[in-house]
């Protein structure tokens, strides 16, 4: 009997760990296709940044099996707490999961309705939205999944029992600040790139599925200071960096002194990847210089320029620096390094703001577990409330913080960390308080006015 319980104890671990090998012969290669694909579009891209994304794919693959092992060489009671959070986990991100999802479909269901193949569509969509809905879910499932999981355990005196084997509060919840560290590295890894890209490319699937194209951006302004040129173009079409296409296009030609001198207009620009030269259909060309006034010059329907700026260049001004992961914010701003008219301060607030938003995740638990810990039924619903509270206010503190950095009034690190550690001073505070025994709800409840 022993000898079959401990096999059936390495069976998930096992599992799980060939379910995440064959994951990784799955997704990993099409990954690194994916990765040289975006390298031909962007060879001036951070490189080494999208090349380190299909091992990160794999670290994510593994991870589930990295906390099987975990949990099957824990203590006894360690696994007891992590099989009784998980099961709360679960029914949290199912639910919110299903009722996010369902408003989604309700608000986006005309839209499927007119594509050709509608079930094909929201397959795609939903399949490219699972990472931004993941990271922006994850910091709530965990506050409840925590609420509901410690709240029955103290009211079913289960904490107090472990405490009474001599464990205190901070051993008691260690697993799931181990559950933390690891939700933190899940958020890590979407927000590297597939949960800001999934966020900025989930309508255009309706888009080309309903039109048959779709638009990267649009009115896009590019000031090239070397040749003294100033380009706008009017839209990148979803697959432009394949085919080098652009179009409604107006480019103005400046002298030394910043005077215009030439302005020309196309319906569409097409840049070559052979010769380098861009091809220029449906020409309007102007001499702004020509006196009394500008006069169109005479040329052919078809203009050939040789000319340095490449289509990825251009589209850079107009990406949406919250749509943008890690390795092309870099390729962004160091791209954009000394431009004065650059805008950096957006860019460089989101830059931090992906590696400080996945911590979230363990200061969410760390701010749970203490009102999640109560000793008497009095106190659960003050602490849940306290906790809800709490959570409010870290999402009006990010979005505040947040705002004020893109803005340029704050130092961008310093806006996309100030709610972490405002919230880990409050979460550090909390559990303090719980592990020494004191009181949370009554001693925060003093400091209200009593309205007498």
């Amino acid at each position: 009997m022993a000898g079959a319980s401990t096999v059936r104890s390495y069976l998930w671990p096992v599992l799980l760990t060939v379910l995440g090998g064959f994951l990784c012969t799955q997704i990993v290669p099409r990954e690194i296709i994916a990765v040289n694909e975006h390298i031909l579009g962007f060879p001036d891209t951070d490189i080494s940044g999208h090349k380190l994304r299909p091992y990160l794919l794999g670290v994510l693959c593994m991870l589930p099996a990295i906390a099987a092992w975990i949990y099957r060489f824990s203590g006894i009671l360690d696994r007891y707490m992590a099989r009784q959070f998980l099961t709360s986990f679960a029914l949290c991100m199912s639910a919110l999961l299903a009722v996010m999802l369902l408003t989604d479909l309700q608000n986006n269901f005309s839209d499927f309705r007119d594509t050709e193949n509608p079930m094909d569509v929201v397959i795609s969509y939903y399949s490219i939205l699972i990472p931004a809905v993941f990271v922006f879910l994850l910091p709530y499932v965990l506050l409840l999944a925590l609420l509901y999981c410690l709240g029955k355990m103290s009211r079913h005196q289960e904490i107090v029992a472990m405490i009474q084997t001599g464990r205190g509060v901070f051993r008691i919840v260690l697993p799931l600040l181990f559950t933390g560290v690891f939700c933190s590295v899940v958020c890590l890894i979407f927000n590297y790139h597939w949960g800001p890209w999934s966020e900025g490319n989930k309508d255009l699937i309706i888009d080309v599925a309903k039109d048959g194209q779709a638009d990267r951006a649009r009115s896009v302004l590019y000031r090239d200071s070397d040749s003294r040129r100033v380009w706008l173009v009017g839209a990148f079409p979803y697959q432009f960096e394949k085919t080098g296409t652009l179009r409604n296009v107006t480019i103005r030609e400046f002298n030394s002194g910043g005077h215009p001198t030439k302005k020309l207009e196309a319906d569409v620009a097409q840049w070559s990847r052979v010769d380098k030269n861009w091809t220029f259909t449906g020409v309007q060309l102007i001499d702004l210089q020509a006196s009394p006034v500008p006069i169109r010059i005479k040329t052919g329907d078809t203009v050939t320029r040789t000319w340095h700026e490449t289509p990825w260049q251009l589209v850079k001004p107009g990406l949406d620096h919250t749509h943008l992961g890690i390795p092309d914010l870099n390729s962004w701003l160091r791209a954009n390094e000394g431009i004065e008219w650059a805008n950096r301060s957006p860019y460089l607030t989101q830059w931090h703001y992906r590696f400080a938003q996945p911590v979230i995740c363990l200061i969410t638990i760390l701010i749970a577990a203490p009102l999640g810990i109560v000793f008497s039924r009095r106190g659960i619903g003050g602490g849940v409330a306290i906790a809800l509270f709490l959570c409010v206010g870290m999402l009006f503190s990010s979005t505040f913080f947040l705002t004020f950095g893109e803005a340029g009034h704050m130092p961008p690190a310093l806006s996309a960390w100030a709610t972490n550690i405002l919230f880990a001073v409050i979460a550090l505070y909390l559990f303090n308080r719980r592990m020494a025994g004191r009181p949370i709800y009554q001693s925060l409840k003093k400091l209200l006015p009593s309205g007498e």
